[in-house]
């Protein structure tokens, strides 16, 4: 009886550790894939329309002290993903990843120059003529502060 229990664990062992490995590989095996596809593709800049934005909030909790138990508590943090997703001139719709600063300058709607290299996102230069210069002035008469306040 121990001797088929030794076995089964070993052999469980091996299999679990086999999974992990090869989907490490995969993993790693397509993402280089995509980088250097991305590094042979050309840079190409097409007039777009910026049709819509999300993301993606991801949550993580890890053990203070490193201990698995939770007995000292969690350290809570998060990681935000940003998307936009443009139409070009054709009708076809492509969606890329964006930093934080990109995409609150974005917003649904824009249009202008989208540059991109494959899958990898470039810039997004937005037409001139759509920037909103707002601005507005307070004039200060005595109690009422706020009267006065033109956009």
């Amino acid at each position: 009886m121990p001797y088929e229990f030794d076995y089964f664990f070993i052999v469980m062992f091996v299999l679990v550790f086999a999974i992990i490995a090869v989907t490490f590989i995969v993993i790693l095996v397509r993402g280089v894939s995509e980088w250097n596809s991305n590094n042979h593709s050309p840079k190409l800049g097409v007039e777009a329309t910026c049709v819509s934005k999300r993301t993606s909030v991801t949550h993580h909790s890890d053990p203070v002290a490193g201990d698995i138990s939770g007995a000292h508590g969690y350290t809570h943090s998060s990681n935000t993903t940003y998307y936009a997703a443009f139409e070009v001139e054709s009708g076809d719709r492509m969606e890329f990843r964006i930093s934080g600063p990109q995409y609150g300058k974005l917003r649904e709607g824009d249009t202008g120059t989208l540059s991109f290299q494959g899958t990898r996102f470039l810039s997004f230069d937005r037409h001139e003529s759509q920037r909103e210069d707002v601005s507005f002035e307070i004039e200060y008469s005595g109690d009422d502060l706020y009267r006065g306040l033109k956009i």
